[in-house]
């Protein structure tokens, strides 16, 4: 299989601008780039594929650069939604360097910072040199654009278009690179740029565009900074833990998809995962391997491994087997209720764990509660900071096989 066929059957491409760039792809050595604007100190799980797409071209041959977009995070990329909020200098300044660690701990990409051919560039410069080549009516159609017309979008936003142009018309200039790709809601930015270095240097120009499709769950929503309960690449900000307990919990409707944009895997090891969906969905072998693929690509092994001891200790209720680093990670991401020091009964309803009284007490009585990986059978038991604490203030109660709950314990008045 060839490496744009392949591209297509990981679910990598929604759109080229050429149909030659298949074959650019295949037997070339193009120079590209991906963007990203320094929006946050943290890449996420949305930007992954996107950064593992980079990765798997520069497998077979080709050179990515990745652009941190010092300027273009001042303005904004506009959102169908609203405006967006602007950064401060120092804020932007403290992400992009964070960002920068980042990949290139993670990759070790060739990076460029778009404040380096902006900064010093004047208003006149930028209106005559650059805005005169885009015509109003045909930015407004642009999809984003066209999705705010009715609750109004800023010049500033509506500039953003220009400024991502730029960025494509200055790396082919300076660094001959002839591929932009992105997120599909990013057709509308690199099409643009195409339309500038055509007009700036002529037809005869090769230059190219390729959009991927966006990582969505299963209901549609799309992984970003933005949405609720944002994955982080950093490890500090979600503990590989949360990552691999995120990961395995991928509904069966994504998992395959996930596999094949998030993992290195071969098409017959995913082929492989796909059929064990279908014959013994229970195993959950896939949501298992891509979990570890991608904790182990980001992490490391050592990471890993803290992961699943975790995760087997959660699982078996052999919670004292963990160390304190552990624990403190068990419990770091985990959703937090509240509760005061008492009875186990009361804190069960307190928390919303169990509905009355009488629910807790069957529960209980009936070995389904388990408090620091431990059963209980005494409803009346009592639940304090002294002697029950599992890390920090936290106790840990699991009810049945799945459900485990982190309630940080206050003092009884």
């Amino acid at each position: 299989m060839k490496l744009f066929d392949e591209l297509k059957w990981r679910g990598l491409v929604d759109n080229i601008t050429s149909p030659e760039l298949e074959d650019e792809i295949n037997n070339g050595e193009l120079t590209f780039y991906i963007g990203t604007d320094p929006t946050a100190d943290s890449l996420h799980i949305g930007h992954y594929s996107s950064l593992l797409m980079a990765k798997r071209l520069q497998q077979h041959g080709h050179h990515p650069i990745m652009l941190v977009g010092g300027a273009t995070g001042f303005i904004g990329d506009p959102k169908a939604s609203g405006e967006r909020n602007m950064l401060t200098p120092e804020v932007l300044d403290h992400n992009y360097h964070a960002l920068h660690d980042q990949i290139d701990r993670l990759w070790g990409f060739d990076m460029v910072n778009n404040l380096d051919w902006t900064k010093d560039l004047s208003i006149i410069d930028f209106l005559r040199d650059y805005g005169k080549f885009f015509n109003v009516n045909y930015m407004i159609n642009k999809e984003t654009v066209k999705k705010r017309l009715d609750s109004g979008i800023s010049y500033t936003e509506f500039s953003y278009m220009i400024l991502q142009s730029l960025d494509f018309l200055t790396l082919l200039q300076t660094r001959n690179c002839q591929m932009q790709i992105g997120g599909q809601d990013q057709w509308g930015n690199i099409t643009s740029g195409l339309e500038l270095i055509r007009k700036k240097l002529g037809s005869d120009v090769k230059a190219y565009g390729l959009t991927m499709p966006l990582i969505t769950k299963a209901d549609g929503e799309k992984f970003g900074k933005s949405e609720s309960g944002t994955v982080w690449l950093d490890a500090n900000k979600t503990s590989p833990y949360a990552l691999y307990q995120f990961l395995l919990n991928t509904e069966d409707v994504k998992v395959i998809e996930y596999l094949k944009k998030l993992t290195f895997l071969s098409v017959e090891e995913i082929e492989a995962l796909e059929q064990s969906l279908k014959e013994e969905a229970h195993l959950r072998l896939p949501h298992k391997k891509l979990a570890e693929e991608v904790v182990r690509d980001l992490h490391g092994q050592e990471a890993l491994d803290t992961a699943l001891t975790i995760t087997n200790a959660l699982f078996k209720g052999q919670l004292q087997e963990l160390t304190l680093e552990q624990r403190a990670e068990a419990v770091k991401d985990m959703d937090k209720l509240e509760a005061k020091e008492g009875k186990l009964e009361d804190i069960l309803v307190s928390t919303g764990i169990a509905s009355s009284k009488r629910e807790a007490r069957e529960w209980t009585k009936q070995n389904s509660i388990a408090v620091n990986g431990v059963k209980e059978k005494d409803p009346n038991a009592m639940i304090t900071l002294e002697n029950s604490a599992y890390s920090g203030n936290v106790v840990l109660i699991k009810r049945g096989k799945k459900n485990n709950y982190a309630v940080v314990l206050t003092p009884a008045e």
